[in-house]
């Protein structure tokens, strides 16, 4: 078998759902063995435990090597980041440093295997992508938040510092104070308590609630949403470029262009 036909039989292997399922079925496998470590269990168990969380391992090196031998262009396999960090994850996995100082640090690798679901499901990456190329814009969005939560913690602090120091002693406890106000974690408790000596106080947080928790949350879901909608139309276009066919939009788009170009010859 020469190495063309080998490429081509990998490629069918890695694009194969059953394959795909399979890779998922352990990675979440992997997830309740490393949960199981968690437990206090009888020796003989946790030395199964090891044994499977080794053999999850070798599963994991095959399957990238399947998935490298079956990329037909092998430095387009290092361009992808999420083949990247799936490569890292296995290799680290592989170093034996289980009794050494390291420990830890190999624990904490195998934790984060459970993050390759992200890398072989295709609605996790789209998600995950989706929410990346939204944080420029949510960046903005956080920072008028933040100086919303500075401008009532410094007000609180200095109204209410002498009600309750544990809740308004300084700016950096307000702030804590107004987190809890926003999450709606017992919120009413800390508005009755300012209220007994300020009774008007209670616009204090119904104005804070407004502006944080029913405009600025909405924002963040709306930027959010919007880039997602935006991915799945830009994956939509993909796919039927890929497939040699051309969306509606794309049609019009050509037809107003055709009807451009025959204004301008005429």
């Amino acid at each position: 078998m020469n190495s063309s036909n080998l490429q081509a039989n990998f490629d069918k292997i890695r694009s194969n759902r059953i394959f795909e399922f399979f890779v998922v079925s352990v990675i979440l496998f992997s997830a309740l063995v490393i949960g199981a470590k968690t437990y206090n269990i009888p020796s003989h168990f946790l030395t199964m435990i090891t044994w499977l969380d080794r053999a999850i391992t070798v599963f994991f090196l095959i399957e990238i090597c399947i998935r490298f031998i079956g990329e037909p262009n092998k430095k387009d396999f290092f361009k992808n980041p999420w083949n990247i960090f799936d490569t890292l994850i296995v290799v680290v996995s592989l170093i034996p440093i289980q009794d050494s100082e390291l420990a830890l640090v190999g624990r904490l690798i195998r934790i984060f295997r459970v993050l390759r679901m992200v890398s072989i499901v295709p609605e996790l990456r789209l998600l995950l992508n989706s929410l990346i190329k939204a944080l420029p814009q949510l960046g903005y969005v956080i920072l008028l938040m933040f100086i919303i939560f500075y401008i009532y913690a410094a007000i609180g602090a200095s109204f209410f510092m002498h009600i309750n120091e544990d809740l308004w002693g300084d700016i950096s406890i307000a702030m804590l104070t107004l987190f809890r106000v926003m999450t709606f974690e017992d919120w009413t408790d800390v508005m009755y308590e300012t209220m007994a000596v300020y009774p008007f106080s209670w616009l204090y947080y119904l104005t804070f609630i407004f502006l944080t928790t029913f405009a600025f949350l909405n924002m963040v879901i709306g930027i959010v949403v919007n880039v997602m909608e935006n991915e799945h139309a830009e994956e939509a276009k993909q796919k039927a470029l890929d497939e040699g066919q051309l969306t509606i939009e794309d049609l019009s788009m050509q037809i107003a262009e055709l009807k451009q170009l025959i204004q301008e010859r005429k």
